[in-house]
């Protein structure tokens, strides 16, 4: 039997350590002692790389075996000025103000080092970061619920900053502290095979292999229907926590009749679904694992007639058909939901898990998960007897609101972005083309990205 590998992190950040841990990934702490280099001549990307070498070099050369992970993160703003971790409180709030009134980068190089053989790999993660504009004092409440300061840009996204995030584009784990999807390509060149190393002994038995019809493919997942359906309701548990739910009778009867004619006619019939709506004004909508959709007050709202309500419905059922929330958690946090479904309810481990996985839901889809969805959506209406075309008005009139007033947290720009891509491509669905409008706004949009 070949023996595990031995892995080594030269860094005491917890983030890091927490990162590591909730992907079931084993290791060692051993601190590095390598001065690191502050030249930006060569660009973020360079700076990073050298500095992440040197401290995994440092330690390797210190062990007569293992791999070692050495990392550094650095944020650049859009004024080109280097951000890293702040001194004190004062110089963490002077920060936050400056990197929330317009984007930044978050570079983070990664280097592996054979301690055995010498044999290194470098390699660098971007991700962009756009906030909301934050006052003095929302800053001060900030700093007196939480500590930040010990992370570059001084703010924790995984707890109470991803209040203040509009969106990322790129690796959310970058942000948090370590970007897991890089680092397991980088051992894959290695050799080593995180989830081989990591799934198939603290999974074994769970993987699962069906056709979907949502996709028309067949799929491996590590959890099946049941399993889903548990993580879905640890989600749903804590959602129900956090926001007030409506209770109102007709709202919620029109919700739930649109939902059960769709719910007939989907791609997936073995789940029970379920619609709530929660009492707030935002724009917004998501999709939980295992059947649990989600509308806010505010989208309702400002739909115009059943057909876009149950275009917006239909999308979220998509989501689900096509497992999207699920292989996106898979993918990074399988070893989190394991805590979920293995943790009792109230322990304080299952909260926490629940928390990040939620964030990586909330954060945003891929470009394709949406535009797969859309193509679903399309079918379901359909099928269920509603106009396909009203979810394009509707896709219209989200732009016209995104022109008039702010993103707003967890606001449907930010769950579901590439709105003009989107009415070109649902357009180009419904009526074989795309038209010269279209082209127009998907250039526009595009070049503002």
């Amino acid at each position: 039997m070949t023996p595990k590998p031995l892995f080594i992190l030269a860094s005491r950040s917890p983030h890091r350590r927490k990162l590591l841990k909730q992907a079931g990934i084993p290791f060692r702490v051993f601190s590095s002692r390598a001065e690191e280099s502050t030249d930006l001549s060569r660009g973020c990307a360079y700076l990073v790389k050298e500095n992440a070498l040197r401290k995994a070099q440092d330690v390797a050369q210190r062990l007569r075996k293992g791999i070692v992970v050495g990392a550094d993160t650095l944020v650049y703003t859009a004024d080109k000025k280097v951000i890293g971790k702040p001194r004190n409180l004062q110089e963490a709030k002077r920060n936050l103000k400056k990197i929330s009134q317009r984007p930044q980068w978050l570079y983070s190089g990664v280097a592996i080092v054979d301690a055995r053989t010498g044999k290194a790999f470098v390699d660098v993660e971007k991700t962009k970061i756009v906030m909301t504009p934050l006052s003095d004092a929302e800053i001060d409440r900030y700093y007196r619920l939480t500590k930040g300061e010990d992370k570059a840009g001084g703010f924790d996204i995984e707890g109470r900053g991803a209040l203040f995030i509009k969106g990322i584009e790129g690796c959310y784990s970058n942000v948090v502290g370590l970007p897991l999807a890089k680092l397991r390509c980088m051992l894959k060149a290695f050799g080593v095979h995180l989830l081989s190393l990591v799934l198939c002994v603290s999974l074994s038995g769970c993987m699962t292999t069906e056709y979907n019809l949502a996709t028309e493919q067949q799929e491996t997942m590590l959890l099946g229907t049941e399993k889903e359906v548990a993580v879905g309701t640890a989600f749903a548990q804590y959602v129900e926590k956090e926001n007030e739910i409506n209770t109102d009778v007709d709202i919620n009867e029109r919700v739930e009749s649109i939902a059960r004619r769709i719910a007939e006619i989907c791609d997936r019939q073995e789940l029970v679904y379920t619609i709530r709506v929660i009492n707030k004004d935002e724009v917004n909508a998501f999709a939980l694992p295992g059947g649990y959709i989600y509308v806010y007050k505010g989208l309702i709202d400002e739909v115009k007639n059943d057909d876009q309500l149950a275009g917006v419905i239909a999308h979220e059922f998509g989501h689900i058909t096509a497992k999207h929330a699920l292989k996106r958690m898979e993918a990074s946090y399988a070893y989190t939901m394991l805590q979920i479904l293995s943790a009792t309810s109230g322990n304080a481990q299952m909260l926490q898990g629940i928390d990040l996985a939620f964030a990586s839901i909330i954060t945003g889809y891929s470009r394709e998960d949406e535009f797969q969805a859309d193509r679903l959506s399309l079918k379901y209406m359909e099928k269920a007897g509603y106009d396909p075309k009203e979810m394009i008005v509707f896709l219209e009139r989200l732009q016209e609101i995104n022109a008039k007033r702010p993103i707003q947290r967890f606001s449907y720009w930010r769950t579901h972005p590439f709105t003009s891509q989107r009415v070109a491509a649902v357009n180009q669905e419904i009526n074989g083309r795309i038209t010269f409008r279209d082209y127009i706004r998907l250039t526009e949009e595009e070049g503002a990205q």
